[in-house]
């Protein structure tokens, strides 16, 4: 059943993975981060190759950049090595797969990292010191993190950012929240101030296992945006730019750009897709983002805004907490069985497509 492969904790995703690698018999690479979870538990990336060492082409499947979206790419991991009808890779292509990159965000049903930095925020010039600007984020963040979370707090906060829209326009305030700031190492969406561990486990990884290709392309994997179930593809490159076109060449109209028009997107210079390429000299590199719709968009903003200020104020151990978390896993990760067939069968159709024409 497709529900099988979807997990209900980072263990449980983790265990499920493994299981199915050895199923599969594809070995696997895991990689320690330094920091236990919720219950003491060791914490892993884990990467797997399906098919040739030295295939010209790989296309590379990335779960849980953001923690807790991590079930959604952890299930169509999973799938691609369970599941009858899953795509192979054909002979001079293989598949890596990149088990939750972001394991302490997903055991701890966060977006976050251990260090609260966003990894979607983090690929940048961090020793250059080469930050992006984000002036309008000086005049929300005030408003973002309470110090005590309930109803009015929520409500002031709302007035707050309303003001905000009627001075400067609601689509460039909403951009500046989340498209990343690197000021505010308690806020939302910080970028951070250096690589964090993830960033430099991915770039290990895909040091080590696409040394032998030439073309690459990735499907970075994320929930909580769009249509309920519905996988929208996003790249931040514009129609015209060898990404952009690369992908559009493969998927047509599907391919929505983050930064062309009047995106609903904040396109973050320093998200994965936008900052991220692996350390291999001569490599032809693409990335997109698979993004599956959840909840409605003001729960949403309201689940994470709760989440930032109990890690900063609150107690997890409390009603509030455990609410909070429930709410927050729901949000990125909806229980429903038909959303699950959504999420693996999009996945699926996704990821043959890359497969086939990646070697074109």
């Amino acid at each position: 059943m497709v529900e099988d492969y979807f997990p209900a904790t980072y263990c449980d995703g983790r265990a499920r993975f493994l299981s199915a690698c050895l199923d599969a018999r594809v070995p696997v690479a895991s990689y320690r981060n330094p920091h236990p979870g919720p219950e003491g538990e060791a914490l892993y990336t884990d990467a797997a190759l399906v098919g040739r060492t030295d295939a010209e082409n790989v296309v590379v499947v990335t779960s849980s950049t953001h923690g807790v979206e991590g079930f959604a790419g952890s299930g169509i991991q999973v799938g691609l090595l369970r599941d009858a009808d899953a795509p192979k890779p054909p002979p001079d292509t293989a598949l890596l797969l990149i088990h939750t990159i972001n394991p302490h965000g997903m055991a701890w049903l966060r977006r976050e990292n251990e260090d609260n930095v966003d990894l979607n925020r983090n690929f940048v010039d961090h020793e250059g010191g080469n930050y992006p600007e984000n002036d309008l984020f000086e005049e929300l963040v005030e408003h973002l993190v309470p110090k005590v979370w309930d109803d009015d707090a929520y409500e002031r906060y709302k007035a707050a950012i309303g003001a905000l829209n009627h001075r400067y326009g609601e689509v460039p305030v909403r951009k500046a929240m989340h498209k990343g700031q690197y000021r505010h190492p308690d806020s939302i969406h910080y970028g951070g101030g250096t690589a964090t561990w993830s960033n430099r486990t991915l770039g290990r990884i895909c040091g080590e296992f696409l040394g032998a290709a030439r073309r690459g392309a990735m499907i970075d994997v994320h929930t909580g945006l769009g249509p309920y179930g519905y996988g929208e593809l996003m790249t931040p490159s514009k129609p015209g730019e060898p990404v952009y076109d690369l992908f559009f060449d493969w998927y047509g109209e599907q391919v929505h750009s983050t930064t062309a028009g009047a995106s609903a997107y904040a396109g973050s210079k320093g998200s994965i897709l936008a900052g991220f390429r692996p350390p291999v000299a001569g490599l032809e590199w693409a990335a997109v983002g698979l993004e599956y719709g959840t909840r409605e968009r003001e729960h949403m903003r309201r689940c994470m805004l709760a989440n930032a200020w109990l890690h900063a104020h609150g107690e997890l151990d409390s009603d509030l907490g455990r609410a909070i978390k429930r709410d927050v896993k729901d949000a990125s990760y909806p229980g429903e069985e038909k959303w699950k067939t959504m999420v693996w069968e999009r996945g699926r159709e996704v990821v043959e497509i890359a497969l086939r024409r990646i070697g074109a």
